[in-house]
């Protein structure tokens, strides 16, 4: 064993990208549930592992490695044996260049949808005096939560999260058709997995039709899919929908 051991949610989209890493590089890990619904990743003995409240987060020997695409840099330089990431430097740039976009675009545009249609009934279950206590406790996200409140996000903020969505679709469409098939070129990179977890719950949600006047994207998302990786990532509990899990 390598002495990985990773902290995670299976629905979770961060966690999602960090699997999808040490699945594509062969590399077996100790798996740690942590229960978000019970408000695991705010009690103490995990702010002490992540300050920031959120997973995953990964283990390696006595070193904590915090915020997914840090994770996914880690074991790129740290296990090099399956490469994700391009040789040369200016390659290396782009890549991170796209994935600094995909955390600022897609990665929290899709939060609000995603607990709009999913993950609300559980939050509103708990009584405000409850989630007033937790949010006391979040390091991050306070106000997202604040904002949410037990009803939901209103109109104008689920339209302005899924126009961020097809901009970025855009995007990713205009790239893929001139380099292809990845967003890089013919190889797999960590940009393209720290998007796809992004694009999966676009599907899960019911809103695939985003994707439908863009064959780029189509071709890009099936080749994700086809990877040995995908499987490893998305094990049952790992998928959701608005009626709850669904494998």
């Amino acid at each position: 064993m390598n002495g990985l051991i990773l902290y995670h949610a299976l629905f979770s989209t961060c966690s999602q990208k960090v699997r999808y890493v040490l699945a594509a590089k062969g590399l077996p890990y100790e798996s740690r549930l942590i229960d978000l619904s019970r408000g695991e990743h705010l009690e103490d003995w995990y702010l002490a592992i992540n300050p920031n409240g959120v997973v995953p987060s990964l283990r390696h020997g006595s070193a904590h490695i915090i915020d997914s695409s840090v994770i996914c840099e880690y074991l790129e330089e740290r296990f090099p044996g399956v490469a994700l990431s391009p040789a040369d430097p200016v390659g290396r740039a782009t890549m991170r260049a796209w994935m600094r976009y995909f955390e600022e675009v897609p990665t929290a545009a899709i939060r609000v949808p995603s607990f709009n249609m999913i993950f609300l009934p559980n939050i509103a279950s708990k009584g405000e005096e409850e989630n007033r206590r937790r949010r006391a406790r979040m390091p991050l996200r306070k106000q997202f939560y604040e904002k949410m409140g037990t009803r939901g996000f209103g109109r104008e903020v689920v339209e302005e999260s899924i126009g961020r969505l097809k901009s970025c679709l855009a995007r990713v469409e205009a790239a893929v058709s001139a380099a292809g098939p990845f967003l890089l070129g013919e190889r797999l990179s960590i940009a393209d997995i720290v998007l796809l977890p992004s694009v999966v719950r676009i599907e899960d949600l019911g809103m695939a039709t985003l994707w439908a006047d863009k064959p780029g994207v189509a071709c890009w998302y099936e080749r994700m899919r086809s990877q040995a990786a995908f499987a490893a990532t998305y094990v049952e509990g790992a998928r959701v929908g608005p009626s709850g899990m669904r494998r």
